[in-house]
C-alpha cells in the first residue's frame, strides 16, 4: 500500500474529470499508481509515494504543496484536491462548524437584521472570522445589539432564512452508517444548533447560550464563550471519550475560531474559507459541496447514504 493518496473532486454536478486529466495529475506525483475512479467524471484517487520518499505523511506543509501543484495542472477547472496519508483516511469522529459551513448563513447576522443592524453586525462577524479581532469580545459586542428582540424570532429565522449546505446530510448520514460520531460545534447559539443538528443528523451539538429574560434577548451570552479553544477542547474530549487516535478525526470550518480544531484533527478542512484559514488547514474545499469530504475519505458514490 502506498503511503499517500491524492483525491480530485469536481464541483458538484460538473463532470470535469476524464482519463486524460487523471493521467496528467498522476504524472505530477512521485511513484504514482493508476488513478482509481470514486465516481466517473466526478472524483478519483491516486495513490503515490513509497516508504523511502522524502514526502512524509506527517508533513502537512509538503502535502499542501503537492495539492497546489496538482491544482496548477487543472488550468482553472473548479476541482478540489486533497492530499493526505492513505492510512486511516476513513474517520471515526467528525466535528463541524455550523455558520457558513453546515448552513449557508451566519445566524447572528440574520438575527441582527430584525434589529436593523445587519450591515454593522455582518462587518464585525467578517473581521472576527478573518482573525482580525478576537472572537469572544466581538461576540459580546454583537449580542448586545440584539437586546430586546423577541426570542421567538429564532423560529422565523430558521424557517425563512436558514439553508443547509448541499451534501451535509449525506456526509453525516454516510459517516454515521459506517460507525463515525458526528458533532456540530459552533460559536453561534444553541437556539440554532439544536434544530440544525437534528435536521442534518448529528449525534450532538455544542454552542453558546443566549440569555433570555421575559421572552426577550437580554443582550448577553452565558460565559465562558465557546470560541477557538472550546472547539479544540470539544475535539479532544470526544476523541478521548471514543478512545480513538488523533488521525481518526476530521473537522471542517471556515473561520479563524476553527483553526485550532482544524490543526488538531487528523484531517482539518477549510470550507470556502477566509484566506488565513484556507492557507493553514490541511486541505480545503473551494468548489464542491460537503459530499467532497466523503470522496476525501475514499467513499465511492454508490456508498453514499441519501
Amino acid at each position: 500500500m502506498k503511503p499517500l493518496i491524492a483525491t480530485a473532486v469536481a464541483a458538484s454536478g460538473a463532470k470535469l474529470l476524464d482519463d486524460s486529466l487523471a493521467q496528467q495529475l498522476a504524472q505530477a506525483l512521485p511513484d504514482a499508481a493508476q488513478p482509481q475512479w470514486l465516481a466517473p467524471g466526478e472524483a478519483l484517487d491516486i495513490a503515490f509515494g513509497n516508504e523511502m520518499e522524502s514526502v512524509k505523511p506527517s508533513d502537512w506543509s509538503q502535502l499542501r504543496g503537492l495539492a497546489d501543484a496538482l491544482r496548477a495542472r487543472l488550468d482553472g477547472r473548479p476541482v478540489d484536491v486533497f492530499v493526505q496519508p492513505a492510512k486511516g483516511r476513513r474517520k471515526k469522529l467528525f466535528l463541524a462548524d455550523m455558520d457558513s459551513t453546515m448552513i449557508g448563513q451566519e445566524c447572528i447576522d440574520e438575527l441582527a437584521d430584525f434589529a436593523g443592524m445587519k450591515a454593522h453586525v455582518s462587518a464585525i462577524t467578517e473581521r472576527a472570522m478573518r482573525g482580525e479581532i478576537a472572537f469572544e469580545p466581538a461576540l459580546r459586542e454583537r449580542v448586545a445589539l440584539l437586546k430586546g428582540l423577541p426570542a421567538s424570532i429564532v423560529d422565523q429565522v430558521i424557517a425563512e432564512r436558514i439553508t443547509l449546505t448541499p451534501g451535509g446530510p449525506t456526509l453525516v448520514a454516510t459517516m454515521r452508517k459506517h460507525g463515525a460520531y458526528a458533532m456540530l460545534v459552533s460559536g453561534g447559539f444553541t437556539l440554532f444548533t439544536k434544530e440544525i443538528a437534528a435536521r442534518i443528523g448529528f449525534d450532538s451539538h455544542r454552542a453558546n447560550r443566549l440569555i433570555v429574560e421575559d421572552n426577550q434577548f437580554a443582550g448577553r451570552v452565558e460565559e465562558p464563550i465557546l470560541g477557538r479553544e472550546a472547539k479544540l477542547a470539544a475535539l479532544l474530549e470526544q476523541r478521548t471519550a471514543l478512545a480513538i487516535q488523533p488521525h481518526e478525526t476530521m473537522a471542517i470550518g471556515d473561520g479563524a475560531n476553527d483553526l485550532a480544531m482544524l490543526e488538531e484533527a487528523g484531517l482539518g478542512v477549510a470550507f470556502k474559507a477566509k484566506p488565513a484559514v484556507a492557507a493553514a488547514a490541511h486541505a480545503r474545499i473551494d468548489h464542491g459541496d460537503l459530499s467532497a469530504l466523503l470522496f476525501a475519505q475514499g467513499y465511492k458514490r454508490e456508498e453514499f447514504v441519501a
